[in-house]
């Protein structure tokens, strides 16, 4: 299994709805909207990270109302 952060900046005003969006997408596991530079935090899981690349994350980023997405695989069990 493989997860990341996705900061998503939207259009002025949508951050509740594209997070209330992104909540229903498969592979999304949470989505908050929040304050400061990004107006979104996604938490995205897939069984490969072709998968979360290609499937889970190119989904969300066809929310209407997404301006910019930046995509944090987490690192948790990486070797030292």
């Amino acid at each position: 299994m493989v997860e990341a952060f996705m900061l998503i900046q939207t259009e002025v005003g949508r951050a509740e709805v594209v997070a209330k969006q992104l909540a229903g997408l498969p592979g999304v596991r949470s989505a908050e909207y929040v304050t400061g530079p990004y107006d979104v935090v996604a938490r995205i899981g897939a069984e490969s990270l072709t998968e979360l690349h290609d499937t889970v994350a190119a989904g969300v980023q066809q929310v209407p109302g997404i301006t910019r997405t930046l995509t944090c695989p987490i690192a948790d069990g990486a070797a030292p």
